[in-house]
């Protein structure tokens, strides 16, 4: 992840606003948030500026996910050139439907607040939607999910524990 995130840093500065680049990364699948804050403690953005920034961008695609995914997937797996993409996606949903059935939305939030490989707000709202859990509370399990994994991601990002510890 670091080494794609001193890639899009490289190849952007100069293009766009150090926050522009927050955002991008944070709108992205994988990065997320998460990217965007470590591209934000590498960029210096002072912490508040950046947690706005990348929770909003974070969350930004999620109601569209949600509202969306499960009619495109759908139709991509009508399509004998897509039905792959559209499987392999909704088999990576279908993986946690067990965890997910058992916990329900705590579950859910469970997901995208714990910063770990394949998971996150994408993931989550991927395995919300093929599940068709209900959408408003989708909505809040995921945003409570964000939210959870912004601090933790900032004790990392930020060294915020470091300050703590030292106070």
């Amino acid at each position: 992840m670091q080494q794609l995130i001193n890639i899009l840093i490289k190849t952007l500065k100069d293009r766009m606003s150090k926050q522009a680049i927050v955002f991008l990364i944070s709108l992205m699948p994988i990065l997320e948030l998460r990217g965007g804050l470590i591209a934000s403690s590498i960029l210096s953005i002072p912490y508040i500026e950046s947690l706005i920034i990348c929770v909003i961008a974070n969350f930004i695609p999620i109601p569209f996910i949600l509202i969306f995914l499960h009619h495109i997937l759908n139709f991509l797996e009508r399509n004998r050139y897509t039905k792959k993409i559209s499987l392999y996606l909704k088999n990576k949903a279908n993986k946690h439907k067990n965890v997910l059935d058992k916990y329900g939305y705590l579950g859910l939030l469970l997901f995208v607040a714990i910063p770990l490989p394949g998971t996150g707000a994408w993931t989550g709202s991927l395995v919300a939607s093929v599940l068709r859990f209900d959408f408003k509370k989708s909505i809040i399990a995921i945003f409570a999910g964000i939210l959870i994994a912004s601090i933790i991601m900032s004790i990392f990002s930020y060294g915020i524990l470091f300050h703590i510890i030292h106070k």
